[in-house]
């Protein structure tokens, strides 16, 4: 099974059925499984903290949601996560491409990889990082975790972890 159709299955049996992305070369593999799926409705956002609102909106309606977005967007998301997700107790995984790293080809990139963890860790979301595709065995657990304690998860996801090496 490739590794977006392990995530997607994972995301099934955890009975997530509302995912909003934020377009990514990193993953885009994942969102194309995400969109053949039945058992998942996903709408595209064309920012972060949009996708954020509606997937407060799907959980408030009765659907568990999760998030599909880049680490370069975290500081544009504090408020959004802190004084929405947060405050109102919303389990949102966040499954996110950490770019910026070594062989990052874009400059831009690299300056947010430097902050990610360290906002992600002073919101206190708790925070895994894949680097191997082994480490998406976890995914199911987080995402379990994630539910049954009623908050935000990140979920890292380096290049080497897409292209699985």
């Amino acid at each position: 099974m490739s590794i977006n159709k392990k995530i997607v299955a994972d995301l099934v049996r955890n009975k997530v059925e509302f995912v909003t992305t934020v377009p990514c070369k990193q993953l885009a593999g994942v969102i194309d499984e995400i969109e053949k799926s039945d058992d998942i409705f996903h709408i595209p956002s064309s920012k972060e903290d949009e996708g954020m609102g509606l997937c407060a909106g799907a959980y408030m309606g009765g659907k568990r949601p999760a998030i599909i977005m880049q680490n370069t967007a975290i500081g544009v998301t504090i408020n959004t996560l802190a004084t929405l997700i947060q405050y109102y107790n919303i389990p949102l995984p966040m499954l996110i491409s950490y770019r910026g790293e070594i062989g990052e080809p874009v400059a831009c990139q690299v300056e947010m990889a430097v902050h990610t963890k360290a906002l992600l860790a002073q919101m206190s979301i708790p925070t895994y990082h894949f680097h191997d595709q082994e480490d998406a065995n976890e995914l199911d657990d987080i995402l379990k975790y994630c539910f049954m304690a009623r908050k935000p998860v990140a979920i890292l996801t380096d290049a080497s972890f897409w292209q699985g090496y």
